[in-house]
């Protein structure tokens, strides 16, 4: 899957598995192993890099034994190390646990928001109890229940 040139000489493609190193301005380097995925597929904790991130595209199209200029927060390259085609793919499952985090995320916002305002009422109004607040009694497109 992955791409080649003219010299027969593997280089990072879609499908790629890429051991690099992070060059820092400062400190050591940080080695990494990813495998370049499409980006609905890309889940970085498990090693797959969405081919439109960043550092994928400064990846895409050069062979191992490369040093690539990547200018992102204090890295100033990327060396890449080895390029083999992937081994193992993205769980089935990436968009429905994004899906579930970002569900978890919005849970976990509407409480805060709802417990502010229910202190903010409190203190200017009072007899609001914002201990009482029972999340998941109220969803997204619910207002909190009034005391």
């Amino acid at each position: 899957m992955e791409a080649q040139n003219s010299s027969a000489e593997i280089v990072v493609g879609l499908g790629s598995q890429v051991e690099l190193e992070l060059l820092s301005r400062e400190g050591p380097a940080e080695r990494l192993t990813v495998t370049l995925v499409p980006d609905e597929q890309a889940d970085f904790r498990a090693g797959f890099l969405g081919a439109g991130t960043p550092l994928a595209r400064a990846l895409l199209g050069q062979p191992a034994g490369r040093e690539v200029p990547y200018r992102v927060a204090d890295m100033r390259a990327v060396r890449i190390l080895a390029v083999a085609p992937a081994g193992r793919q993205p769980s089935e499952d990436v968009a429905a646990r994004r899906e579930a985090v970002t569900r978890e995320a919005v849970e976990q916002s509407n409480a805060i928001t709802a417990m502010i305002f229910a202190s903010a009422v409190n203190t200017k109004w009072g007899d609001y109890d914002a201990d009482g607040l029972d999340p998941t009694r109220w969803g997204a497109d619910e207002p909190p229940p009034a005391a």
